[in-house]
């Protein structure tokens, strides 16, 4: 099983790093191939907890070759901070690998992310305000700086200088940037990058023809992807198992597995649509069972109940072969769980993700409710373990969802993962 890809089968925050990180001790490369420090990831290794918000997981896994791919957008500071973080707690970091192709966020974009939040007004989308969208657009409009860029100053000077031509009309006098500043400041790191950097799409190729197994790593999720996701409530990549081929370099036909990962409820972070959200107590009872505060932010993310119509369409859209669920320990304690199964819109049952935006906002959820369970289930090792109605409620979830769930999260630990169907070969 060489090639996996691991993407968020939701609205983002689903547990992907600690899936990846899972895989990750079995694998021989994790690579990350979309978004930037906009998205976190906390895995627990040994009682110890790792926030990571540009590095892929894959790099707390001693012997594993992470990477960030060409369709990343890079925090220079970011990448440094981080990286001398988990030096100072004794990771090793040296086998890191960045793609030459992989944009640079420089400081101006993160001003103009808090510009056009402030233009948008009532209409903002909730961005995170680390300059990743205007990163994206300047890639999409061809003004972007690339990290190879950094290695050659009069090229990097000359795409300062264009750029800065159009950002600093859009600033007011005391806000505007200086092209000697910004190239100053992005040279400044190219003696760190240069060791880090190399042709991922060549070594990612060549490691598949050797029979290396890789794991392609999502940031955020399929319900914030740019052309799938609550559009314009979305990010600016592509987060969907199709934007691992692009964002690496990989072709479509080396990918074995897909996997989706899934929370037994949901959250969402910012604005835009969510028809299961919790307004009461019962959304601030999930809130702080489940510890749903952003890894990269710390803002409080919305909660609601698991959304069965969000899952087909991510397995549809993603060709999900298995879903990796997680945070069921968090529904301990109820007395019955609510699931949507379909959405009231003008009256109608709706069975399928709505294609219009307007519908989407309108959506009401229609509900099944399972029985819950009141043990502790944080200690279980095996699906045989849980109580009956904690079987009931995933094997529900598996049929509603339309695809297998291989494994299930009853903690934040590494080791507290129940495996039902192992999602490498042997």
């Amino acid at each position: 099983m060489p090639a996996l890809v691991i993407v968020g089968a939701q609205w983002g925050d689903e547990g992907k790093g600690k899936a990846s990180d899972q895989l990750g001790t079995e694998v021989d490369y994790v690579v990350k191939f979309n978004g930037g420090n906009n998205a976190g990831h906390t895995v627990v290794v040994d009682g110890e907890k790792f926030a990571l918000h540009l590095l892929p997981a894959g790099i707390l896994t001693p012997g594993c070759t992470p990477v960030i791919g060409n369709g990343v957008v890079v925090d220079l500071e970011v990448l440094f901070s981080e990286i001398a973080d988990l030096e100072s707690r004794g990771i090793d970091t040296s086998k890191l690998r960045i793609s030459s192709n992989a944009h640079i966020i420089p400081s101006y974009n993160r001003r103009m992310d808090a510009v056009n939040e402030r233009l948008l007004g009532k209409r903002k989308i909730g961005t995170t305000g680390r300059g990743i969208g205007p990163t994206y657009a300047d890639k999409m409009n061809r003004i972007g700086l690339r990290i190879q860029d950094l290695f050659d100053p009069s090229i990097l000077r000359q795409k300062v200088e264009g750029v800065l031509a159009q950002k600093n009309l859009l600033l007011n006098e005391e806000e505007k940037f200086s092209v000697a500043e910004i190239t100053e400041e992005l040279l400044a790191y190219a003696p760190r990058v240069r060791p880090l950097v190399m042709n991922t799409t060549v070594e990612l190729n060549q490691a598949l023809d050797a029979g290396k197994t890789v794991v392609f790593e999502a940031g955020q999720a399929v319900m914030l992807d740019i052309d799938h996701g609550t559009y314009p409530f979305v990010t600016s990549s592509s987060c969907t198992a199709a934007g691992a081929c692009t964002g690496s370099g990989v072709g479509p036909r080396r990918i074995d597995k897909v996997i989706g990962v899934a929370k037994a409820y949901l959250t969402r972070v910012g604005e835009g649509p969510f028809p299961t959200e919790l307004l009461g107590e019962e959304g601030d009872w999930l809130r702080e069972q489940g510890g749903e505060y952003g890894v990269t932010t710390g803002r409080p993310r919305r909660c609601g109940w698991y959304d069965s119509v969000v899952a087909r369409y991510a397995t549809m859209v993603n060709s999900l072969t298995d879903i990796v669920l997680t945070k069921l320990d968090v529904l301990s304690g109820l007395e019955k769980i609510p699931v949507c199964v379909a959405y009231e819109i003008d009256g109608k049952r709706v069975a399928e993700m709505p294609d219009s935006q307007s519908d989407m906002h309108h959506a009401k959820p229609i509900y099944e409710y399972f029985p819950g369970w009141q043990e502790d289930i944080s200690q279980c090792c095996t699906f045989a373990e849980l109580p009956a109605t904690a079987q009931s409620y995933v094997q529900a979830l598996e049929e509603l969802s339309a695809c297998h769930i291989s494994s299930i999260g009853v903690g934040p630990g590494r080791e507290q993962t129940i495996v039902r169907t192992p999602l490498l070969d042997k």
